[in-house]
């Protein structure tokens, strides 16, 4: 496994929430973190069906526009009740002509969950697939996970996408409702984050 020793990257993504969130996890090991957005890089069309397929194509793009290493995440909820949707197109589900309302795709998802007539627990996992690429073409790919359920009504107003509706098992509390210092250990970009410090960064 290739080690990480330039001390900046571009992270791969639009995403401020991302991108905060990545800035501090990568803070204690040195490395600043740069979007692409900062950089004036474009953001690839998602082609792939696996989050895995998604953070390769991400983070190759902004590696070979940028000439510096980059990293992506593509991350979704998988809903059991939904057979595993929205999962890759999570952010699809977002979609609106005037940009991404995820109070309107939270909704879309319990509409689903009661149309099918899902049962309680409603369980649900959120997934992060991190890919770190090099201009040379290199890249390591790391996968997190966090398990929970959807609830209704969405609660809270902190964290991003659909944190407000999933609860983490062993908690009563939602991601929406957590302080970000108090989610970000817990989270699914978390746990794939310690993949890539083992790996890359240790």
């Amino acid at each position: 496994m290739r080690a990480l020793t330039e001390p900046r990257l571009v992270l791969a993504s639009h995403n401020t929430g991302k991108l905060r969130e990545i800035q501090a996890l990568l803070a204690p090991f040195g490395v600043a973190c740069v979007s692409a957005r900062d950089l004036g890089l474009k953001e690839p069309e998602e082609t792939e069906t696996s989050f895995a397929g998604n953070a390769r194509l991400k983070a190759h793009f902004a590696a070979q526009a940028s000439g510096l290493p980059a990293l992506s995440d593509d991350s979704g909820i998988c809903v059991d009740g939904l057979e595993g949707a929205p999962g890759v197109y999570t952010a699809d589900w977002a979609e609106t002509p005037n940009g991404r309302d995820f109070t309107m795709a939270m909704t879309r998802v319990w509409e689903a969950l009661e149309a099918a007539d899902a049962p309680f627990p409603r369980h649900a996992q959120f997934n992060c697939t991190l890919c770190l690429a090099w201009p040379d073409g290199h890249d390591e790919i790391f996968a997190g996970i966090v398990p929970g359920q959807v609830i209704w009504p969405m609660r809270g107003t902190h964290g991003f996408g659909f944190d407000p509706m999933f609860q983490p098992d062993g908690f009563d509390q939602t991601f929406g409702e957590m302080l970000p210092e108090e989610k970000h250990p817990l989270s699914h970009r978390a746990d794939a984050f310690k993949k890539l410090v083992s790996g890359c960064l240790s």
